[in-house]
Formats: structure tokens, sequence, C-alpha cells
């Protein structure tokens, strides 16, 4: 099972994160399965890769250490492909998700943290 979490420190209002967030999962042609306000569950659509390929996206919005400039996130994207190879399909999604998130012109982003 592939497997690959980030942190990141944005210069948006906790207000606004959420539907900006969901609109740039979208975008990544990532269609919304459910959400609440401090949590957005994501997957890829289907027919585009084979089923253990699917990527599922969690993203968790950090309402505890929000003030109002500044939000807290972690992505975690995962499937079910066994990540047999460095450059999985898992990570090339973990990669591109990552970077729109980084190079988003909705927030500035102040910190990223890849685990």
């Amino acid at each position: 099972m592939g497997r690959y979490t980030c942190s990141f420190v944005i210069s948006t209002s906790i207000n606004y994160l959420q539907p900006l967030l969901i609109e740039l999962l979208q975008d990544c042609d990532l269609e919304i399965q459910y959400y609440t306000p401090d949590y957005i569950l994501a997957r890829e659509i289907r027919g585009n890769v084979s089923f253990s390929k699917i990527v599922t996206v969690e993203a968790l919005i950090d309402k505890s250490m929000a003030t109002e400039t500044e939000s807290r996130m972690s992505i975690v994207i995962k499937n079910e492909e066994l990540p047999l190879q460095v450059d999985n399909h898992c990570r090339q999604m973990f990669e591109f998700v990552k970077q729109e998130i980084e190079r988003s012109r909705h927030w500035h982003l102040i910190e990223s943290l890849a685990g």
C-alpha cells in the first residue's frame, strides 16, 4: 500500500481554507467524496487507472493552531498499490497535489514538511 504525507503552514484565514482546498483538489481531477469543516476526502476518478492504483486523498485542517492569518493542514495520499518502484502512481499523484498546494495562487506557503 502506497502512503505519503505532508504538512503545510499557509497564510490564509481558516474560514477560507476548506472551500479553496476543495476547489484545488477538484482541479487536480479528484472527486470529493466527503467533507466537514476540518476534513476532506477525495478520490481519483475511476476509469483513469486500474482499481489498485486509484488514489485517495485525505486533507486534515488543524483548527486548534489557526490564527487570523495562518492555517495548518496535512494531507495523506494513499492507494492499494504496493510501492515496488520509487516512482509509482501514488508517489506521482502525491508530488502533483503537493506541488499544486505549494504553488496555489490562493495563499502563500510558509512551510511544507513531507514525511
